[in-house]
């Protein structure tokens, strides 16, 4: 059954390391893939699941900067598979040509980690109409599961990397493109991090009782080019670097963001069960919807009922259905 939303006792914490989450934890013989893993975080979520003995496939948008990471991996964890393949999220036929090709080899999935991602881009749409933090942050994640399903193993844990962005804004089921409203950055970032830790939620409910898992994961706050857009005005307002351009020393090496999903991935203390949002290698407190504060996950967030609707409306959006 889903595990409570509530903290247990976990060795790791803020400041653990990848590295140090799958410590003693042998992978030789499961297959992981990550998206993104060509840069910041997901360079070190396939280092850390790699040095553990897993075959890793890096699904990249860059192939040249994918393969690029991927020998200097080989190299560092003395790991040879380690492997890259063509797929952009923002392009659903790249997406599901890249599903169908892998599907094709029969590989077990044991370990999905959805850690691609964009923030706070300018207004753009894909297939002309969807907004493209959702459509790519979410959309794109999902489609990308529903295809590999038939190769999901048994036990297999799909890790989805939402954030504490989710407290912007939860899912605007009734005008999620910014058709009647105006486009807002950060409102389509928020909503597009609420739909991670959703859809999550969701997949869980349907896929635990075939003996997988399902989790939702804010990395913490780290300098990576996920801010690729951003201003350096705008980072000092948001008091992520200072005057000198410093970048705060709350902040977490990529490392350390990576850690928390690795250990979603892989940790024995989560085997008995899916469905929560967690954060600093723990799972994470439930907190009020006017909740102040940088940790802690929203109502809107941890909403079962909305949950199911946003998979009916992407389903809608994706044009196809996605079963257990």
């Amino acid at each position: 059954m889903p595990l409570a939303q509530q903290p247990i006792t976990s060795p790791f914490g803020y400041r653990s390391e990848a590295g140090e989450v799958v410590k003693g934890i042998n992978l030789a013989g499961k297959t992981a893939l990550v998206t993104g893993g060509a840069s910041g975080l997901g360079v070190e979520t396939v280092r850390a699941l790699a040095k553990a003995g897993a075959r890793v496939i890096m699904p990249v948008r860059n192939r040249k900067a994918g393969d690029d990471v991927a020998a200097e991996l080989r190299a560092a964890t003395r790991n040879n598979a380690i492997e890259t393949a063509d797929m952009d999220l923002g392009d659903f036929a790249s997406v599901r040509a890249f599903a169908k090709s892998f599907v094709a080899r029969k590989i077990p999935l044991d370990i999905i980690i959805n850690n691609a991602g964009i923030m706070a881009t300018p207004e753009r749409r894909i297939n002309g109409r969807l907004e493209s933090q959702f459509a790519t942050n979410h959309l794109g994640h999902m489609l990308m599961v529903g295809h590999l399903s038939p190769v999901l193993a048994k036990g297999a844990r799909v890790v989805a990397l939402s954030s504490i962005g989710h407290r912007i804004s939860p899912v605007r089921f009734d005008d999620p493109h910014f058709e009647k409203q105006p486009y807002d950055k950060w409102v389509a970032y928020g909503q597009s991090k609420t739909a991670n830790a959703l859809f999550a939620l969701e997949l869980n409910r349907r896929i635990e009782p075939l003996g997988m898992r399902a989790y939702s994961v804010h990395p913490g706050g780290i300098a990576t080019n996920l801010q690729r857009d951003l201003t350096m005005e705008e980072m000092r307002a948001a008091g992520w670097i200072d005057a000198e351009g410093k970048v705060n020393e709350r902040f977490k090496t990529p490392a350390g963001g990576a850690s928390t999903a690795v250990w979603c991935a892989t940790s024995p203390l989560l085997a008995a069960g899916g469905g929560v949002y967690c954060e600093d290698c723990n799972i994470a407190t439930p907190v009020p919807a006017d909740d102040k504060g940088f940790s802690g996950i929203r109502p809107w967030a941890m909403d079962g009922e909305a949950a199911r609707r946003l998979w009916t409306l992407s389903e809608e959006l994706l044009g196809e259905k996605f079963g257990a």
